[in-house]
């Protein structure tokens, strides 16, 4: 039987992970709820919704791909997340049915901030990106407003992208692009605000106004807080629909949901849904958590559907993933989602056919993956120059004392069960090493200096138990991550393994440590000198 050219790369990536090939690991559901069965394993056996059958099961886009927005342009379909502190950020992905997605690349490479859920509009055969940003004020400029919201363009969604320009809209989040009937362009923005932008979409051109109160939440629901965000317009049948997001994206399992308003007129006045929430975890045993921020979507077939985000039950420290699910309109023309709670698989979208999805995650480091696979934490200017690609692998200069304010490389993992493996030396006083990453102040992992190893738990690094000693200054390093028991293992000559530590991370995410980020594997380079990394390898699966 001829061998097709996927099963060649799967094959290869396999290879360099130093694995067979493994089963695809099924989502966790606890608390009492049914676990989803059928995975079809993608690249590295990462999960793939697509079943091959006609089906799908979600999440669509596993991993940290939070706050969902989804363009659709003729037959293709863009979607981008929040980036948040990672760069570069703003990673396009692309699809023709929905279901099957590959990134493009980052649209942002230039550090403004902590980015936030942004919108993809197209305009006069132009697009556009505008960015909500947080950036905490400091002594030197006390009274700014942490949020601002700035844009980039460009002729291509796959570039190039312009610098981001600040316009001027400072203490709002969530953009939504929209146009009215009069032809003229408005952001929505977070808690129900609007203004008119000028006709070229760079700048404000009125006041901003409230202009929604939202859909008043029962008092005795149990909610993270009212939170109205994420306003996605659109304009269907003599009607603007204005989907948003409330009660929170995180806290309790029930708190986020999927509400809509519409109007005649852009400018209002808006009236609810008679079946607010369309979408909704009402209970912590069904197998998706805080399910909101929705972008509402026509498919190739002419069937409608809503890409949003999620907590798997029971995986926080995974993120928000990206799910599907169907919906129709009403007599009276109301949209209601018919996905229930997404208990296992559900009919594709048809009238495209299926593209290729994911990517390897595994690398021997010859070629610049920035921006896809591996992303910066908090990088200075300048922070492209640390690293250099090439045969030798990756050379990843280092800079300060230990991984807290090295600004790690990490890499988004959307799998309950995996295993990384890295190869790597020190030199010149360097120290580099493999951790589970959160953010600079809750990570874990090993760390390498010439002759010792290190460990790190919450954030810190520790004194105990001893550390065993190397012979030099190269070694491979593993970590096992089995539904949030890590551990991690080190071999000097890539065959022989022992233990190092083993950690239970469930309470590395946001609901601990705040900043709505996911727990990522990362490789980092810290102290005087610069690491060497030879190889990364990745493998999902029990």
């Amino acid at each position: 039987m001829p061998i097709s050219r996927r099963t060649m790369l799967e094959a290869a990536a396999l290879s360099l992970a130093g694995t067979a090939p493994v089963r695809a690991a099924s989502p966790a559901c606890r608390d009492g709820a049914a676990p989803a069965t059928g995975w079809r394993p993608g690249i590295e056996g990462q999960r793939r919704a697509d079943l091959g059958d006609g089906r799908y099961l979600n999440p669509i886009v596993s991993g940290d791909r939070a706050d969902p927005n989804v363009l659709k342009d003729g037959a293709d379909y863009y979607a981008t997340f929040s980036s948040f502190d990672h760069y570069p950020g703003i990673i396009i992905w692309h699809s023709r049915d929905l279901v099957n997605w590959q990134p493009i690349g980052p649209a942002l490479r230039t550090p403004i901030g902590s980015v936030w859920a942004l919108d993809i509009a197209k305009h006069d055969g132009r697009y556009f990106i505008y960015i909500p940003v947080f950036v905490p004020p400091t002594p030197e400029a006390p009274s700014r407003s942490p949020f601002r919201v700035y844009v980039i363009h460009a002729d291509s969604m796959h570039g190039p992208w312009s610098e981001p320009h600040d316009m001027a809209i400072e203490g709002y989040i969530d953009p939504g692009h929209a146009v009215g009937e009069d032809g003229r362009r408005y952001l929505f923005l977070g808690d129900g605000h609007r203004v008119r932008l000028s006709d070229d979409g760079l700048s404000k051109a009125g006041p901003i106004e409230k202009v929604y109160d939202g859909w008043p939440i029962p008092p005795d629901w149990v909610v993270e807080g009212f939170a109205l965000e994420g306003p996605k317009v659109l304009r269907r049948g003599g009607y603007f629909y204005l989907f948003s997001g409330e009660g929170g994206t995180a806290g309790p399992p029930t708190s986020h949901m999927v509400i809509v308003a519409r109007a005649r007129s852009i400018l209002g006045p808006w009236e609810n849904c008679p079946h607010n929430p369309i979408v909704h975890t009402a209970s912590r045993t069904e197998p998706w958590w805080s399910r909101g921020h929705a972008t509402p979507l026509e498919a190739p077939d002419g069937s409608w559907w809503l890409i949003y985000h999620g907590y798997e039950n029971g995986l926080r420290t995974l993120g928000r993933q990206v799910l599907l699910e169907p919906f129709t309109w009403t007599a009276d023309g109301w949209p209601k989602a018919t996905g229930g709670i997404l208990p296992g698989p559900l009919p594709k979208p048809r009238g495209a056919v299926a593209g290729a999805h994911g990517f390897a995650l595994s690398t021997d480091f010859a070629h610049d993956t920035l921006g896809t696979a591996l992303t910066f934490f908090k990088p200075q200017p300048g922070y492209l120059e640390r690293a250099r690609f090439g045969a030798g692998g990756l050379r990843l200069k280092g800079q300060g004392s230990g991984p807290a304010d090295a600004s790690p490389l990490a890499m988004i993992v959307g799998e309950p069960v995996y295993r990384v493996t890295v190869d790597l030396e020190v030199h010149d006083g360097g120290e580099g090493g493999l951790l589970l990453f959160y953010d600079d102040k809750l990570f874990c992992g090993v760390g390498v200096t010439e002759g010792k190893l290190h460990s790190f738990q919450g954030g810190t690094r520790q004194m105990w138990p001893a550390r065993p000693t190397i012979a030099g200054r190269r070694v491979h390093l593993r970590v096992v991550n089995d539904r949030e028991i890590v551990t991690f293992s080190y071999s000097e000559d890539g065959t022989h393994w022992a233990q190092v530590v083993s950690f239970e991370v469930s309470g590395y995410n946001h609901n601990m440590g705040g900043g709505f980020l996911s727990l990522r594997p990362a490789i980092y380079a810290a102290g005087p000198g610069e690491v060497q990394y030879r190889s990364l390898a990745f493998a999902a699966g029990a």
